[in-house]
């Protein structure tokens, strides 16, 4: 069962960044951080990590730091996004978001410290990773986290709040702010897997269209799931104004360009046979989430 899989590869992660952080030496910043990372969302992008590498019978060992880096980036991202300068959102993973619970000058340097803790995890020599794939990978992840990437995509979804923009216009946007992290999964596990840049470019573009669909999903969570389900307030993007797909195609035809999306990559991974069941389930369940 997909929430079971989600579940185990969660504690996987939240196992590992505690005794990472615990080996470590402790700061004031240590307890936000984990406040932020640890023990809250579904760790998706993990999931995605270990089930492309199930295709190219990548042991998860070998991934699981990967797994770590990006979580330690999306929470990076979730705490500086519910800031009061931003999406002033006071709820996460059904908590207090991390600027209520320790303040909002807090909040930012636990944010960054997360930012960089990602690139620590990567290039910690206990990880025996070939050095040409480590610098690969960690070139890549820069470029997705920050203004090519998350960041950049956080910029423009602030400035597009109450604007009439486009479609390409929303779909650049939500590439940058959700795809491109997605897109870093894909591209390392195509690196730890030694594939030519053909395949990683295929990965690549795949992880992008993942992460389009996982937002489209998301939108739909904001209108019709609850607080109780998804742990942060809902119906908020229309009060905000935010540009999204569903604002801009309505519900029905937001949802139709949603599964649309959804068979463009499913038929993508069937060249990868059985290999890509795991992921494919992951796919199912990304549109059809409710929580």
């Amino acid at each position: 069962m997909i929430q079971r899989k989600l579940l185990l590869n969660a504690k996987k992660i939240d196992n590992f960044l505690i005794k990472y952080l615990k080996n470590q030496n402790q700061s004031r910043l240590s307890h936000p951080m984990k406040y932020g990372v640890i023990s809250g969302g579904k760790k998706i992008r993990s999931t995605v990590i270990f089930d492309a590498g199930k295709i190219f019978d990548i042991n998860e060992k070998k991934l699981i730091n990967i797994c770590a880096a990006v979580e330690c980036i999306h929470s990076y991202s979730l705490i500086h996004d519910d800031l009061p300068c931003m999406d002033n959102d006071v709820i996460r993973r059904g908590k207090p978001s991390t600027h209520i619970k320790f303040g909002e000058a807090s909040a930012v340097l636990a944010g960054s410290s997360l930012l960089t803790l990602a690139f620590e995890i990567i290039a910690d020599k206990k990880y025996t990773l070939n050095s040409k794939f480590k610098n690969e990978i960690i070139k890549s992840l820069a470029n997705c986290s920050g203004h090519t990437g998350i960041a950049g995509g956080q910029e423009l979804d602030l400035k597009y709040e109450n604007k009439n923009k486009t479609v390409n216009k929303i779909i650049d946007m939500q590439k940058k702010k959700t795809g491109k992290l997605f897109n870093f999964c894909f591209y390392a596990v195509g690196v730890i897997a030694n594939k030519n840049n053909k395949e990683k470019n295929f990965l690549s573009n795949l992880g992008e269209e993942i992460g389009l669909l996982f937002q489209l999903a998301d939108d739909f969570l904001d209108i019709k799931s609850s607080k109780k389900l998804t742990g942060k307030k809902v119906k908020k993007d229309s009060k905000k104004g935010k540009s999204t797909l569903l604002k801009i195609l309505g519900e029905k035809k937001a949802y139709l360009y949603a599964l649309n999306l959804k068979k463009k990559i499913l038929l993508k991974l069937k060249k990868h046979g059985k290999k890509a069941k795991n992921l494919t389930n992951t796919i199912e369940f990304i549109l059809e989430r409710n929580f």
